[in-house]
């Protein structure tokens, strides 16, 4: 077996080949778009609600991108990750609210350099509560995934408890900074400006990940450590302070997503993150657990069925994801793209 020069073997290495069957969950989702549009009738009421889709279904990437990162890597069920996802979102506006004359200005430059500085803000202190959650709370039950979800549910509790704590049982509301707000207008199709921003940045995020997975030497040494850790220690690297990365990655990747709905509702509560941990499940398994790819394609069809069956049968919008859920479980049960598959 060829090996390159850190030792690490070859057949660690990502495999690019394209099969068939890695195209159908793509297709599926084309397939409800275009299913979607011969029910709506209008193009440019179907064009807005795709848009709105694709928007909805970034953000709750960016959020389930952690957790899918966590779990797929390390084999961690953070229940806590909610937690993450509502200091992230506190901080953030947190820190919006002290720069009014920032999201206030007439200034694009301003604005988009106030959100900036609160993503750093959040994904900063996220990181570091991730840190010490996995030294405290996961360190200790690792390979047990029951006391995992007890312990990490116990965890996400606690950490609400600290939100009221430090800024009080009431919610905040907050407008979006002045560049975001309004829509642009390209004929009789509406695009909210904020919506092309979560977009843009979901998409940033999604090829990020796949470019360290696939393509850097970190990726490689995260990718043989799941397989074999004893043989990458071995070979004279921390793999615990690598996973230690990840799980410090994930949670950081959560306020950053925190932030991006709490702008999305315009308000934030100490239970936002734990009210949006059943999307963000949904979206972990049908995309298959672990999968990077697979959440991708998962939050997209979730965030697009929502805006649809929204539009056409609204009573039927709460539970769409759900069913969404069982129709995909029962056409491949292991999710749309598995880990063993997904590289």
């Amino acid at each position: 077996m060829s090996t390159n020069d850190n030792g690490l073997s070859a057949s660690s290495a990502p495999k690019f080949s394209v099969l068939s069957e890695r195209n159908l969950p793509l297709l599926a989702t084309a397939i409800v778009s275009l299913g979607a549009l011969a029910l709506i009738g209008q193009m440019d009421t179907w064009v807005t609600l795709t848009l709105a889709g694709l928007a909805m279904g970034m953000m709750i990437f960016v959020m389930a991108s952690g957790l899918t990162l966590v779990f797929g890597l390390m084999d961690v069920l953070n229940f806590g990750h909610g937690a993450f996802i509502s200091l992230g979102a506190f901080v953030g506006i947190s820190v919006l609210l002290m720069l009014p004359s920032w999201t206030g200005a007439d200034i694009a430059f301003l604005n988009i350099a106030a959100i900036l500085l609160a993503v750093v803000a959040a994904m900063g202190l996220t990181g570091l509560a991730g840190y010490v959650f996995e030294r405290v709370i996961v360190k200790p039950v690792y390979g047990d995934h029951l006391k995992q979800i007890l312990i990490t549910m116990g965890g996400l509790i606690v950490t609400e408890q600290l939100i009221y704590v430090l800024w009080g049982p009431d919610e905040i509301t907050i407008l979006r900074p002045l560049a975001l707000q309004g829509s642009f207008t390209f004929g009789t199709v509406a695009i909210e400006k904020f919506r092309l921003l979560a977009v843009v940045l979901g998409l940033i995020i999604f090829f990020a990940m796949r470019w360290t997975l696939n393509g850097t030497r970190l990726g490689l040494v995260i990718r043989a450590g799941v397989e074999n850790r004893e043989m990458v220690s071995a070979l004279g690297y921390r793999i615990s302070m690598v996973f230690i990365l990840v799980f410090v990655a994930g949670s950081a990747l959560a306020g950053f997503g925190g932030v991006l709905w709490g702008l999305y509702e315009e308000v934030v509560t100490a239970h936002m993150g734990m009210n949006v941990m059943i999307l963000i499940f949904i979206v972990v398994i049908i995309g298959g657990l672990g999968s990077v790819e697979g959440c991708f394609i998962g939050a997209l069809m979730v965030g697009l069925l929502a805006n649809y069956t929204g539009y056409l049968v609204p009573k039927v919008a709460l539970g769409s994801n759900i069913l969404l859920m069982v129709l995909i479980l029962m056409w491949r049960p292991e999710g749309l793209l598995p880990v063993n598959k997904s590289r």
